[in-house]
Parts: structure tokens; sequence; C-alpha cells
């Protein structure tokens, strides 16, 4: 078909505009776009690490030092938030890098900075009161680490003494005594 003028044009051809080419965009454009998607991303990594760091994560509980109040292979939430404002008190359920193995550990406060804690006759003492433990199972008892009668423990400033609530499989402080407040990392939530 010969090109025609516009005006050539009969009605019953239709008129066909130039076809659009696609535009590719601008590289400045695609740089735009790629420092948008890197601080995003940026932004994404550091909320991440602020919240998991300084406010709440989740953990999984491995062995069973803490059966029957924690289960093995279970997942809990870890405020890790309320530390920086307080200490851990009595009775708590706290994550702590272990002292012995640089691992992490769950484990119970049984008492804080000042307090003394003795263990006779399968009983805890704590200040010279025989404690209250309504979170174990009636009847539990606990020894000392070592063969002796009974076996005393002072928390000096900024110290926890802690035990797991399955105390005939637990390494806790009975091992390896109080435990600095820096290695206690937040509570668990239950």
């Amino acid at each position: 078909m010969p090109v025609s003028s516009p005006e050539s044009l009969s009605q019953s051809e239709p008129f066909l505009p130039h076809p659009v080419k696609a535009s590719l965009p601008k590289p400045a454009a695609l740089l735009k776009q790629a420092g948008q998607v890197a601080i995003l991303i940026a932004c994404a990594l550091l909320s991440y690490y602020l919240i998991s760091h300084y406010f709440v994560t989740s953990v999984r509980v491995v062995g069973m030092s803490m059966t029957p109040t924690l289960h093995d292979s279970q997942f809990y939430l870890l405020n890790r938030w309320v530390l920086h404002f307080r200490e851990p008190h009595r009775a708590e359920i706290v994550v702590l890098r272990d002292p012995l193995d640089g691992g992490f550990a769950v484990k119970r406060v049984i008492a804080g900075s000042g307090d003394s804690v003795y263990l006779t006759n399968g009983e805890v003492y704590v200040n010279g009161q025989k404690l209250d433990e309504p979170y174990l199972p009636e009847g539990t008892r606990t020894f000392s680490s070592d063969d002796a009668k009974g076996q005393l423990f002072k928390c000096r400033a900024d110290q926890v003494f802690v035990l797991g609530d399955n105390r005939n499989n637990s390494l806790d402080s009975r091992t390896y005594g109080p435990v600095p407040r820096r290695n206690i990392l937040g509570l668990i939530i239950r």
C-alpha cells in the first residue's frame, strides 16, 4: 500500500499513529531506586538488631534443667528491655551466659545482691529464711553440689544466685556460684 498524506486517507482506512517507543529508565533513576532499596534494607536490619538486642527476642529451651516449668525444645519470648531499668527479682526465670562454658542457660533467680543462700538437708534458705518454692513439685529437694552437710553462698553486689527447677538435673549456682549481673540477658515471658 502506498503511503498517503492524511488528507488523502479515505474514511475506510484508519489513521495509525507512529508507534510509541518504550523508553528505558535513565541511569540516574536506576541509581536512585537502588539507593532507596539499600536504605530500606538497612532500616529493616537496624530495626531487627535493635529489637532483638534491646527489647524482645525468641529463645528455645534446650535441656531438662527447668522441667517441669519449661520444656525442652519449646520456644519462649525473652524480655531484654525490663532489665535495663531494674534488677531481676527472686523467682523470675532468666536467660544467662553460663560462666563455665560461655553458652546460654535458663535458670530461676533465687537470691540477689547482698543475699546469702544456705543449702542444707535438701532445703534452701535465703537470708536465714526457708525459701518457699510453689513453682516446684511438692517434695522436691535441693542438695548442695558437694558431699558436705551444707553449703553457704554469699551474693556480692551485682550478683545473683540461680537454680534450675529440675534440681537433680541442673548445672547451676551450686556448681559455679553466684553469677555476675552482667551475665543475665533477660527474663523469660511465659
